[in-house]
């Protein structure tokens, strides 16, 4: 059987009656091997295994209802509707909870006044308990196909039908049960009910703000295996990265490769291949002249002349630098800006000597460099 939240079987587990009265005492069975293994008077002292609580009957009202099954909370809404209407008590000082039972569309709803209910948990917290749960007492019985069934739980006598359980007393429960006697338990069944009420209990009062507050445990497997997860992510990014450098670097080797091919078949023909790159550099150079060139510094040049009217060139040479001295003339010094402004339009710096006026005519040089 299970501690309070039901399911499965725990190695054992402590049911401690709550006292209807202040004369009542507090008393206790000891579950263990599917069955009654020992009882007594007072508060268990051993806290090993499941503490579960048993409210008297006469403390406790429970209705049957059809409730929404979304969520705990939007069923305990309804129900505190239904108790409102149904109660005489202000709903305030009311605490509601909701169950279920295996096979029924009807769900059990348990009312107790709040602080009945916080007095029970004070009074066991005093003897270093805190249940579990906490079950109506009627809840301990199997609900009848039809009829009543009856127990003695020693302090009280409850009794239990398909959709009521209430405190047994004997004026009143023929008017509860419509004149239909219950029918007796043994004790054997007696003790069979309440250990299958422990292990599943089909109503717990101890919801909402009566809810028991659950420690955080460290799942220190969980926490293993989530760390060798992470490294193996951690590994398999590194291993990815390290494959895409290997992947870049021999891409890029495979590009300087193509490169010194292609340049190796850009030189001369029989000439020691050294450093491609800088062999081809300087082949270009040779060439095409220095800078950009003489045949591009010439055109540039040329260019300027043709389209300013009324200049010529005189005399033009290059040098290693890649510099072109340009003697032109001119019939007025705008011309020869015109020509400047021309030049440096193709790419080309262009900067002044001196001119001289001879023959109504301007003559000077020119320096002509790449920009």
């Amino acid at each position: 059987m299970s501690g309070a939240r039901g399911g499965g079987d725990a190695a054992f587990a402590h049911v401690v009656f709550l006292p209807g009265t202040a004369e009542d005492g507090y008393r206790w069975l000891r579950i263990a091997n599917g069955g009654i293994a020992a009882r007594g008077e007072g508060v268990p002292e051993s806290s090993d295994g499941a503490t579960i609580a048993v409210a008297p009957a006469e403390d406790v009202t429970l209705h049957w209802a059809s409730l929404p099954d979304r969520s705990l909370a939007q069923s305990t809404a309804a129900a505190r509707v239904l108790v409102a209407e149904a109660s005489a008590t202000a709903l305030d000082h009311l605490h509601v909870a909701v169950g279920r039972e295996p096979m029924m569309e009807d769900r059990p709803i348990g009312v107790v006044s709040s602080a009945r209910m916080q007095n029970w948990l004070v009074d066991l917290a005093r003897y270093g308990v805190d249940p579990d749960a906490v079950i109506p007492a009627p809840m301990l019985l199997p609900r009848p196909d039809e009829g009543f069934l009856l127990a003695d739980l020693g302090s009280e006598g409850v009794v239990r039908g398909p959709t009521t359980g209430f405190a047994h007393d004997s004026q009143l429960t023929p008017l509860i049960t419509g004149g239909v006697a219950p029918v007796m338990m043994s004790r054997e069944d007696i003790e069979e009910a309440i250990v299958a009420a422990v292990g599943a209990p089909a109503l717990d009062l101890r919801q909402g703000i009566f809810a028991k507050r659950r420690r955080a445990t460290i799942d220190w497997p969980l926490l293993r295996r989530m760390g060798w997860l992470a490294v193996g992510i951690l590994t398999v990014t590194l291993l990815i990265s390290l494959v895409q450098i290997m992947q870049y670097g021999f891409a890029a080797d495979a590009i300087e490769r193509r490169i010194d091919l292609l340049a190796r078949q850009g030189l001369a023909r029989g000439e020691t291949v050294n450093d491609a790159a800088r062999q081809l550099d300087a082949r270009l150079v040779r060439l095409r002249g220095p800078g950009r060139g003489f045949s591009a510094t010439a055109a540039a040049i040329y260019g300027a002349i043709r389209n300013v009217t009324g200049t010529e060139v005189r005399a033009l040479s290059f040098d290693a630098k890649g510099e072109a001295q340009v003697t032109i003339a001119a019939q007025t010094e705008g011309q020869v800006y015109d020509v400047i402004r021309e030049i440096g339009a193709q790419g080309f710096a262009a900067t002044t000597g001196t001119f001289e006026q001879a023959n109504n005519r301007l003559t000077g040089r020119i320096t002509v460099a790449p920009k």
